[in-house]
């Protein structure tokens, strides 16, 4: 048994201080070396944290921390990129109840606010990372899911990264699709399957483009 595991049988929770490292020790059968080397190990991933008085406690880690230190498109393999790219497609599609339960008045006016200023064109240019950036980061935002805006901000890259590497068949026909406008009307207007719908026709090239690959 490993230390996390110790920690994990003892049901301690994020708040509760955990034993001391010669109590730690004993249970395993280590050395207080092993054991302060797995400690420093446990703080450096953010389960673990030192508090005045207290000693060391079980802390909320930040989920995203170490991934986003780690998702640099630079470094990745060809397929870790598809798989990326395509993890974001399924998110936005999925977000649309979320969207429809929680989106206010004053949100539908910053939309509207948002797609202003996008070229006229936007139903047929397939991702400008600007305007990516400010809507769809919106629409993460109007989800209420802080885990799926931090995700976001660094999917972003990412998939501007993809779209611009050649990874993707650019070969395809490049078909009208809702644009931004016609996702905040649907927004304001309709229901969350349309929402589904719209989102999904919004990113159907993007799909085409990658299934064809």
């Amino acid at each position: 048994m490993n230390l996390l595991e110790l920690l994990v049988q003892q049901n301690l929770k994020v708040g509760d201080a955990i034993p001391k490292e010669m109590e730690l020790a004993a249970t395993l059968g280590v050395s207080r070396t092993v054991i302060r080397e797995a400690l420093l190990r446990l703080r450096m991933i953010g389960l673990i944290e030192s508090k005045k008085h207290r000693g060391a406690v079980i802390t909320n880690p930040d989920l995203l921390s170490m991934l986003e230190k780690r998702l640099i498109p630079q470094v990745l393999d060809n397929a870790t990129l598809r798989e990326v790219f395509e993890l974001r497609l399924v998110l936005e599609i999925g977000m649309a109840d979320f969207i429809m339960e929680r989106v206010t008045k004053e949100d539908i006016e910053e939309l509207k606010e948002i797609v202003a200023n996008e070229p006229d064109l936007s139903d047929s240019t397939i991702f400008q990372v600007q305007h990516e950036i400010s809507f769809h980061g919106k629409l993460y935002e109007i989800s209420g899911n802080t885990t799926l805006k931090k995700f976001q901000n660094m999917l972003l890259p990412v998939f501007d990264y993809v779209n611009r590497s050649g990874l993707l068949n650019m070969n395809v026909p490049v078909r009208k699709f809702v644009s931004h406008k016609g996702l905040v009307d649907i927004i304001e207007h309709g229901s969350a399957e349309m929402l589904r719908n719209g989102m999904r026709n919004h990113l159907d090239n993007h799909f085409a483009r990658i299934l064809s690959k």
